[in-house]
């Protein structure tokens, strides 16, 4: 997918990678962005610093696990630009939580991490096949390849993220969709910025390298050009991968360790 001249969608783009992907694409010469938040002011600051740079850029507040919002969103990027050439579905929430994790949390990462990926097919992709081209970014994290010690919630919805992107690909592909599924590890945001100290965060920081969500950015821009279906910041993702297909017991002995350590019983 070209860039230059694109029209993009990018949800949590208010800050952290979404903040992160608007600029990078509008520095690659993107025409538009819809910039959409639960935090109005922070997408309207951004879409401000878009507009600075050229692109023609609009901000909306749009809670992306209700359908409605997001079909209002995408009509809306359409009336303002013509077209939506890439949606990047990026919005995302943690919990902290295994077991003890509430049905609220459960119904919650499930409408943000999955349904809102969903919602955002179903209202953009008509437009695109008519058009016979067009691409999804899915924010699914490493744990939807991997796991997320100490976040259940987390770890099971970005399963079904990845799987999602995966059946939109194979279902589509052919008709000019392309589909991207970002699976960073550790990224600088406000999921590792909080002072909740979970074991998840001591996990995540203990993995390897905590990217900054600039350095995650390039790599998506890179991938959309490329037209790669799995985006991986963090290149050892793929060898974890590889570890828990052929050798999954070791693999499962090793986030035991790992777990173990984290919340001090090892």
């Amino acid at each position: 997918m070209r860039i230059e001249g694109a029209t993009f969608v990018v949800t949590g783009g208010g800050n952290g990678i979404g903040a992160a992907v608007a600029r990078s694409v509008a520095r690659a010469g993107a025409s538009a962005v819809l910039v959409a938040d639960l935090d109005e002011a922070a997408a309207a600051s951004v879409a401000s610093e878009l507009r600075d740079l050229g692109a023609d850029a609009l901000a909306r507040r749009v809670d992306v696990g209700i359908a409605d919002e997001v079909t209002a969103m995408v009509a809306a990027a359409d009336d303002a630009f013509g077209r939506i050439d890439v949606m990047v579905s990026n919005a995302g929430v943690g919990t902290g939580t295994g077991l003890d994790a509430a049905p609220e949390d459960w119904d919650r990462s499930w409408r943000i991490n999955v349904l809102a990926h969903v919602h955002a097919a179903r209202a953009a992709l008509p437009g695109m096949l008519e058009r016979g081209t067009g691409a999804f970014v899915h924010t699914c994290s490493a744990a939807g390849l991997l796991t997320m010690v100490g976040d259940a919630p987390y770890s099971v919805t970005k399963h079904a993220a990845v799987a999602f992107a995966e059946w939109l690909s194979v279902t589509y592909g052919d008709q000019g969709i392309q589909v991207g599924a970002l699976c960073p590890q550790g990224v600088e945001t406000a999921l590792l910025r909080d002072d909740s100290g979970s074991v998840a965060q001591q996990v995540v920081r203990g993995a390897g390298v905590v990217l900054t969500p600039e350095q995650v950015a390039d790599e998506v821009v890179e991938a959309i050009a490329d037209g790669r279906f799995l985006i991986l910041p963090h290149p050892e993702v793929a060898d974890h991968v590889r570890t828990k297909a052929t050798e999954p017991e070791r693999w499962l002995a090793a986030m035991r360790s790992i777990a173990a350590r984290a919340e001090g019983t090892g």
